[in-house]
């Protein structure tokens, strides 16, 4: 499968548009009352399904460019990714300042007592380096460290469902889904993660001798 740059390009435009849609709907649905009474928590999850949903799609776009032998997609995936630390800021946003109204002690507490928002926290970071570092420029300073760097997206892949599953007070189904669907994912990449792996033992076996020496 061909795909030139003009059909990255309207590929690009579509995909920043389904990926607007989610934030568009919001105000349409406040408006007619598609939340409660108490719409903060509602309005934490439904960003935090939306940051995990496009993780997701950013963990397919590799499987697909190579299942349809189609190169060029993969220059999308940085916009997805994007796109995913967005929503997982926002999540983010919304529970420091709507909910805990940026109470710094209370979200200091909050972050050391509760293990499944140190999860969350831990993840968000990994994204924000994730994205920080996600142009070229640093692709040409980091070089072979900024593909060591981004292999820790499949840390936080592993994590953000983890978080997801502890955070539900009622209804596990959906996030056992959505873990289920990660770890497929991952699967798929089994090889390249036994190879990541093995090279930070080696690294670490170096490191434990020549500290003996």
């Amino acid at each position: 499968m061909k795909l030139s740059s003009k059909n990255v390009t309207a590929l690009k435009v579509c995909l920043h548009l389904a990926a607007a849609l989610p934030l568009l709907w919001l105000p349409w649905a406040f408006s007619v009352g598609r939340f409660s009474a108490d719409p903060i928590p509602e309005l934490i999850q439904y960003l935090g399904d939306w940051a995990l949903r496009i993780l997701l799609l950013t963990l397919c776009v590799s499987p697909l460019a190579k299942m349809l032998k189609a190169g060029p997609l993969i220059k999308v995936r940085r916009l997805v990714g994007l796109w995913c630390f967005a929503y997982a800021s926002l999540h983010l946003l919304v529970w420091l300042w709507l909910d805990l109204q940026l109470a710094w002690g209370l979200i200091g507490s909050e972050i050391i007592k509760r293990g499944f928002i140190t999860l969350g926290m831990a993840s968000w970071i990994v994204l924000l380096l994730l994205t920080v570092t996600s142009t070229q420029g640093w692709q040409r300073r980091l070089g072979r460290r900024w593909q060591q760097l981004h292999n820790w997206i499949y840390l936080a892949a592993l994590l953000i469902p983890i978080h997801y599953w502890w955070a539900v007070k009622s209804g596990w189904i959906q996030p056992v889904i959505y873990l289920l669907l990660s770890l497929s994912l991952l699967w798929w990449r089994r090889d390249k993660l036994k190879r990541w792996w093995r090279s930070k033992v080696k690294a670490h076996s170096k490191k434990a001798l020549r500290s003996k020496d």
